[in-house]
């Protein structure tokens, strides 16, 4: 007999949020296999304020790390009544979905790691959005012109947007690896949503970043800018739409979105942006058809796998450049030593490390079902030794550095010119999870801007990608083929790295973060700081960022332009900039969610101590006592 527990919390003010509780959980269930019995679940517990916000969490039984402490304990209440880490991933991107609107949500794509600690494989689906089939190579160009549309043009537009595959990735992930169904994963979000959450500083200023552009949408101005204002930080904020969204997709599954009304309101909304009556705006209506969502498909894909310092490397395959990019550079820094006593050299070493494997990322990587790309020799210890002959320890190479061709060796080394990095946006949200059977997820998902397109589907509550602006609009260079550009059905490239880490065949870490191409840089620096210069995870996370994407410039955040080896640095050629403001008062860099497997039995979940507002990292059982070593 199933085991039924309810409560039920009343509000006692206005700004409070109530959100009623009822789990049930089938006696043996055994989570973890994707066969075992089912859990049901049918909603989370909020309480009467918001949940506090830790950076670190140290305990047992499962961890979720995550922006927001709302989707973190979304996730938490499904591990604490019977659900794997796929189902708390899953629960929390959705939640992710109701609290950071303008970041992730069912109308944006992203890319799922996973760790199988029956299998000990990981695996990895591609949810990433796709072209319409009338999408041709020269869709941002403007006919009229020949020049390439303005980009804030086209990311405020119907063309930006790409056919949404988050809800393909929920179901699969839950199908193939999950206890849960899609209805019951969604609860959580769908009380959420119903009932609201307490608005902090962070949605506010993300709000007020987005208003010129979200007063143009009619949709987008109802939701959210209620009353035509800004939300209240301390105010409650409930989208009944969405909730109405999720508890259709609830009853009639994902293909309510892909063949169904949800997708009809989708291609309405597309094709015939509801702009604002009097807004003076150009809102280019979009390409997209039913028939594009009927064919959408999430893709299983290999990981990237690489081996640094012993250690078991995985990430995601193209079409997202993070693993191939992640995993060149860190093959390209095995060539040499690199320690915290002299913490000058590793950083120099990393920035060119970074400098050559973008260099080599925005020459070849695409979307393979359109271009040859040769992930395999991106990923070759040889090709990395030949890249890393470019790296003297007391000067700096000149950017932008020119690719080398993976697939004829012996041309590693070769100097010239390249092409600089195009521009991608810098929102996105990431989380991680784990279980007590020891599945692990690192999941990246997103709307690409903040605020996305700035699109809200009538009705529905959710805005609308920009993904598609992730394509190159033009060759990147003249008689060079560019492997992202536009085209029917294709995956824009992304810089989403989520990456989990093995040793001897078990999880040690998972980390990912948002911020666009910084994304790479992020995980990268993260890793450098935990594995090479000996810090604990939540001090790799702390450290202040630098970020070098084979531009003259690199980009850093105002801790370390203040730090001593910002003059070392720049002794040996290198230049920083400060990096650029997104809604914080402070310029930063990227936003991590990551976990650890300590030596001693227990999880280390960590999130940001302040980027952001600082994220929510939990466990299921929290333990007394600093963290131990590592493994």
């Amino acid at each position: 007999m199933p085991v039924r527990r309810r409560v039920v919390v009343a509000a006692t003010s206005a700004v409070a949020v109530a959100v009623p509780l009822v789990f049930s959980l089938s006696a043996g269930a055994q989570p973890g296999t994707g066969s075992a019995p089912r859990a049901a679940l049918a909603g989370s517990e909020t309480g009467l304020r918001p949940p506090a916000k830790e950076s670190v969490a140290t305990g047992s039984g499962g961890a979720v790390s995550s922006v927001n402490p709302y989707a973190s304990r979304a996730g938490i209440e499904v591990l604490r009544h019977g659900g794997n880490a796929v189902d708390a991933a899953v629960a929390t991107a959705a939640a992710l979905g109701v609290v950071e609107p303008y970041s992730a949500g069912i109308g944006g794509g992203g890319y799922f790691t996973y760790y199988n600690a029956r299998t000990g494989k990981v695996s990895t689906i591609d949810g990433r959005e796709t072209a319409p089939a009338r999408m041709k190579s020269d869709a941002f160009v403007d006919p009229s012109t020949g020049k390439p549309i303005p980009f804030p043009e086209a990311v405020n537009s119907g063309l930006s947007v790409g056919v949404p595959g988050t809800p393909a990735t929920w179901r699969k992930a839950l199908r193939d690896w999950g206890t849960l169904s899609p209805a019951k994963a969604l609860r959580p979000a769908t009380r959420l949503a119903e009932d609201g959450f307490v608005v902090n500083e962070e949605f506010r200023a993300q709000t007020e970043m987005n208003e010129e552009r979200f007063r143009k949408i009619s949709s987008t101005a109802k939701l959210f800018l209620p009353h035509g204002k800004l939300p209240v930080v301390g105010s409650r904020f409930r989208n009944p739409d969405l909730a109405r969204t999720y508890r259709q997709l609830s009853r009639e599954g994902m293909d309510a979105l892909y063949r169904g009304a949800i997708g009809r309101d989708v291609v309405r909304t597309v094709q015939h942006p509801p702009v604002a009556p009097g807004a003076d705006a150009k809102i280019r209506p979009g390409l997209m058809a039913a028939g594009d969502l009927a064919k959408y498909t999430a893709l299983r894909r290999d990981p990237t796998h690489t081996t640094y310092r012993g250690l078991d490397v995985y990430s995601m395959a193209p079409s997202s450049s993070g693993g191939t990019t992640v995993g060149e550079a860190l093959n390209i820094l095995g060539n040499f030593h690199l320690s915290a006593a002299d913490r000058v050299q590793a950083l120099h070493h990393y920035l060119e490390a970074s400098r050559i494997a973008f260099a080599d990322r925005n020459r070849w990587v695409g979307d393979p079902a359109f271009s040859d790309v040769p992930t395999k020799e991106l990923m070759a210890k040889k090709f990395a030794k030949e890249r890393a002959c470019l790296i003297k320890p007391t000067s700096t190479l000149t950017s932008p550095v020119a690719p080398a061709d993976p697939r004829h060796p012996g041309n590693g080394c070769t100097k010239g010119s390249g092409n600089h990095e195009p521009y991608e946006g810098p929102s996105t949200t990431h989380l991680v999870a784990s279980d007590r059977w020891g599945n692990v997820v690192s999941y990246t998902l997103t709307i690409e801007q903040t605020g996305g397109s700035a699109i809200t589907v009538p009705g529905r509550g959710f805005l609308l990608n920009n993904e598609l602006t992730d394509f190159d609009f033009t060759p990147l260079a003249k008689d060079v083929p560019d492997p992202n550009l536009p085209g029917p059905g294709k995956r824009p490239r992304s810089s989403m790295s989520p990456v989990i880490v093995l040793k001897d065949g078990k999880p040690r870490f998972a980390v990912g973060s948002p911020g666009g191409a910084t994304i790479i840089t992020t995980v990268l620096q993260t890793l450098v700081n935990r594995i090479d210069l000996g810090m604990t995870l939540p001090e790799a996370v702390a450290a202040p960022r630098i970020s070098q994407r084979n531009r003259p410039d690199t980009e850093a955040e105002p801790a370390f332009l203040k730090s001593p080896e910002r003059a070392a640095l720049e002794r040996l050629g290198q230049h920083f900039v400060e990096a650029p403001k997104t809604f914080t008062p402070s310029p930063e860099i990227g936003a991590v969610a990551a976990l650890e497997f300590l030596r001693d039995g227990r999880t280390q979940a960590v999130a940001e101590p302040k980027r952001r507002g600082g994220g929510s990292a939990m466990v299921l059982h929290k333990s007394a006592g600093a963290a131990g070593a590592a493994h």
